[in-house]
């Protein structure tokens, strides 16, 4: 059958969103979800995202990376249903909704976008790199020019030979001042690097804290995608009050069919 599909995109992480409250569109068709994120045979997208009823918040979020298998975490993607759902009519300027990690909370201004991240308490340090999960699994290295950085092969190389078939998403970091970090991310699902990634940004804003990188609390992020902001405040346990801020926009819409 038809059904209607909305293309969105957080600093160029892109996202096919469906509006599923009336259950149109089959949670267990991988190879369709695929299909639209396939970027020569489809819509394009580096995931598709479904808003669902939920018994008690505003809505449920669903995600898909694009290779059509449900994953962990987007935060992009959750700043993207955020302003999904206030164009809808669910929510004005407050959100409450459930992930695949649990419950979030947002506020939309325009097409800026504040979602709250889950407490991060493990981080775990090795002598190159950082490991924690912000809702996704991350690894953040620092090197020393990642705009000339090769990205896509060494992302790849330790996507697979450090962290095999689960995978995690490989974040490079160059210091650009004491609270502002160039991050440019491989992300599995999608299997490519992608312009930027919500979850990725804020592990690597806390990387850098742990690191001592930055005593800033709030961290400015420059993607090849476009600039994000990151907050927090640091505990005894790890961090907690976590926020990923940047905007959110519509591209288009159209009738899949």
């Amino acid at each position: 059958m038809a059904f209607e599909f909305y293309k969105y995109q957080g600093t160029g992480n892109d996202f096919v969103m469906i509006d599923n409250r009336q259950r149109i569109f089959s949670k267990n068709n991988t190879k369709l979800v695929a299909q639209l994120c396939d970027r020569r045979f489809g819509v394009g997208a580096d995931g598709l995202i479904l808003l669902e009823p939920h018994a008690t918040a505003d809505f449920s979020m669903v995600y898909y990376n694009a290779d059509g298998n449900l994953s962990s975490m987007c935060g992009n993607g959750g700043r993207c249903i955020v302003h999904f759902a206030n164009y809808l009519g669910i929510i004005d300027s407050k959100a409450t909704f459930e992930a695949v990690d649990g419950m979030h909370e947002a506020t939309i201004e325009g097409e800026l976008v504040s979602l709250r991240m889950n407490d991060v308490h493990g981080v775990t340090l090795s002598q190159d790199f950082v490991f924690l999960d912000t809702g996704s699994p991350h690894h953040v290295e620092i090197v020393e020019a990642v705009d000339a950085y090769n990205v896509f092969e060494k992302g790849r190389a330790i996507r697979n030979d450090r962290y095999g078939k689960a995978g995690a998403n490989i974040n490079f970091v160059t210091p650009k001042g004491n609270d502002i970090f160039s991050v440019r991310t491989y992300e599995r699902g999608v299997e490519d690097e992608t312009l930027s990634c919500g979850t990725g940004v804020t592990a690597v804003a806390l990387a850098m804290h742990v690191l001592d990188r930055t005593r800033a609390l709030r961290v400015t992020l420059e993607t090849p995608g476009g600039n994000l902001t990151v907050t927090f405040t640091k505990t005894d346990a790890g961090y907690k009050d976590v926020y990923l801020i940047g905007p959110a926009v519509q591209v288009f819409k159209g009738t899949w069919s």
